[in-house]
Formats: C-alpha cells, structure tokens, sequence
C-alpha cells in the first residue's frame, strides 16, 4: 500500500538552511487528483504551521462540503483521501494507527546522488509486499538531510532528455506516480 506526503518542514531553502515553506493551493488540487487517479491511499499535507493547517482545511472543506463539492464532485473525491498533518512523526502514528505497522520511507529529491531505487524497483517492492511505504516529497529546495537519513530508500531523481531538473512538486509526484503504477 503506498501513501504520500507533501513535508513542509523540514525542507531546504535556495542556500540549504532548514525552513518551513507555505501551503500553495495548486499543489493541493494537483496532487489530490493524482494521488487519485494512481491509487495512492492517503496523501499527507505536513506542515507545523498551525495558519498553514487551517488554509489548506479551508481549501479543502469548500471542495469537500461547501459550493466546490457540488460543483466539482470529482474534486471532492480526491479530497477525501488528504490528511493534513503537523510533523512527519504524526503522520507516521497515523499510518501505524491504521496499518498496524509502521510505513517504509522512501525519500524523493531532484538532487539526490547515488543509486537509488528506480521507480520499476519500487513497484516490485509494493507489489511483493504487503507493509505500508510512504513516498515523501519535498517542498522548497529538498528535504532536510535528517528526513534523508531517516529515509530507507531514496528515490531515483527524473531525468529529463535535458540537462535540467527543476519540475515543480506536483509535475514530479505525477511523473513518479505515473511510473511507480505502470510499466515503463
């Protein structure tokens, strides 16, 4: 079973110090559809930002019961798989809670060196198993050395045919889920 989180902190800026980035409305509606669309159990928005918290709730609920769930029920399907969460450490509980195990954690990063697990080894990894993995992607400019160190896999950056990598987080979780969900 695959889950997937959206950490806000901790993340890097443009000068690698450790930052707490801002909930953006599009990586909410985009992500939410494509966890959706690929299948993905629940997607996780962490941030420790309370304001932050209280936004993406507010975006959320206008899809999932004000006007936006009536107008757009298919956005309001996708919603309903979004948890918002404070730490990467409750989110762990939380999936622990509801899978009796705590999740492998694979860590996403365009700037990761070194073999990682290709997006086919992923897949034979969900498909072989039955124990949760939750895939992290990051905000800013990647994810804090310590959530990478904590991590039991990395996951292979995308290549382009181009020698530039600076997709936006929601373009590569739907790369990546794209991927992990089909054989390429």
């Amino acid at each position: 079973m695959l889950d997937i989180a959206l950490l806000h902190y901790p993340v890097l800026n443009r000068e690698g110090k450790v930052v707490a980035t801002s909930v953006v409305n599009m990586d909410l509606h985009d992500i939410a559809r494509a966890a959706k669309t690929f299948g993905v159990a629940k997607f996780y928005v962490i941030t420790p930002i309370a304001q932050q918290r209280r936004l993406a709730e507010e975006i959320m609920d206008h899809w999932r019961q004000g006007y936006g769930a009536t107008f757009n029920p298919c956005r309001k399907e996708a919603f309903e798989i979004v948890s918002i969460q404070p730490s990467l450490e409750d989110t762990l509980l939380d999936i622990a809670a509801v899978q009796g195990q705590k999740p492998c954690i694979i860590a996403t990063g365009a700037n990761l060196q070194g073999k990682g697990l290709t997006c086919r080894q992923l897949k034979q990894i969900l498909q072989a198993s039955d124990f949760p993995c939750l895939l992290i992607f990051g905000t800013g400019s990647g994810l804090a050395e310590n959530i990478l160190k904590s991590a039991d896999y990395h996951l292979e950056p995308i290549r382009g045919i181009q020698n530039y990598n600076h997709l936006s987080v929601r373009s590569a979780v739907a790369i990546i889920l794209d991927r992990v969900t089909n054989t390429i």
